[in-house]
């Protein structure tokens, strides 16, 4: 546990300075009383509607994962739910290409009685819709939105194809991980057994006979979900609706500043091109890279420099920022109150082993 508070201060610490590196290059040929005055003009009632946009898109996906977890027979209350999810989204924010995310979900899942190859492929089908979302918005706009991408700064386009490609990448390693579990299995038990020869694993305390049976238990979840179509097509649909929750608030914010000309489509579908160009990028929550392409695409729609950033920090300080903050006082109250419960479930399994 050392080990990973150690370096979970190593990402934060990353994180400031890139934080204070991304404010510096923003502002430091602006006018910084300018922009928070075009702040300031914004009404509140707006402030709290991103608020509420941002609470409601941490809070869909704990419904997804509760909705996923009862299609395998677990039952779990909605509020564990909701702390995964904002533990989940704290963690991918501070990690590169959000990599911190899903282990420390498991981590607290696994603390309250579930087990760890259900928890992994229950948030690795979460991971695939929330990336399958982006592909399909890409690919959409690949298809049938030329005009827009053609419009948009030629950095913009690149990365808007280098995003949908890692996502796409992404989305078919993991669907094979969780649709084809024999294969999952030969990999990793395959890399396990790579590890014991290069000394770097050692054979102990039963691990392959426990790691065999992990894989069982991933099989048949697999195998499950699987034939539960409907709960994938349902969480799909629902994670587009997540996703379009916090792309909406750039829409807000537009109003917000008292602009009409462009419809909310256009504007949702913009921030989603962020989205996608960032998400896979080896930075923690996509951060310069963001803020960059947000004010290569939005400063001719906001009418200027000035203006398209104080657009962004309303709208990049909720979808980020806040949701940083929030998901930082929850997990911190999570890991506080979450008690570990393992021993007792190994200590019943050994009973029960030994009854049999």
């Amino acid at each position: 546990m050392k080990k990973v508070l150690n370096k979970n201060l190593l990402n934060a610490l990353f994180l400031i300075a890139l934080m204070v590196l991304t404010v510096w290059l923003i502002f430091k040929d602006q006018d910084a009383a300018q922009i928070l005055d075009l702040v300031l003009d914004i009404s509140p009632i707006f402030l709290v509607i991103c608020f509420v946009l941002v609470i409601v898109f941490v809070c869909s996906e704990s419904v997804i994962i509760k909705y996923l977890l009862s299609t395998v027979n677990i039952k779990v209350p909605l509020i564990n739910c909701i702390r995964y999810s904002f533990v989940g989204f704290f963690y991918s924010c501070i990690t590169p290409s959000a990599s911190g995310g899903q282990p420390m979900q498991i981590f607290y899942m696994r603390r309250q009685n579930i087990d760890i190859p259900t928890a992994t492929i229950i948030l690795m089908l979460v991971t695939i819709e929330y990336k399958f979302v982006l592909v399909a918005t890409g690919v959409g706009l690949v298809i049938f939105g030329q005009g827009l991408i053609q419009s948009l700064n030629g950095e913009v386009i690149f990365f808007l194809y280098l995003g949908i490609f890692l996502n796409v990448v992404c989305v078919a390693l993991m669907s094979l991980l969780v649709f084809l579990p024999d294969t999952a299995k030969f990999l990793i038990v395959k890399g396990y057994n790579f590890l014991k020869k290069i000394h770097i694993l050692k054979e102990k305390n039963n691990r392959a006979e426990r790691l065999d049976k992990s894989m069982e238990k991933y099989k048949a979840a697999s195998k499950y979900l699987k034939a539960n179509k409907k709960a994938v097509f349902n969480t799909t649909i629902l994670t587009f609706l997540q996703r379009f929750f916090l792309f909406f608030i750039t829409y807000v914010v537009y109003v917000a500043m008292g602009f009409s000309a462009e419809d909310w489509i256009t504007i949702t579908l913009m921030q989603a091109i962020v989205s996608i160009s960032v998400d896979m990028l080896p930075l923690p929550g996509g951060m310069g890279i963001s803020e960059r392409l947000y004010l290569l695409i939005f400063a001719p729609v906001f009418g200027g420099a000035a203006t398209a950033t104080a657009s962004m920090m309303v709208s990049r300080g909720f979808s980020y920022y806040v949701l940083v903050v929030v998901s930082a006082v929850i997990s911190m109250i999570t890991h506080m109150t979450v008690k570990d419960n393992t021993k007792e479930i190994q200590e019943n399994d050994g009973k029960e082993e030994q009854e049999g």
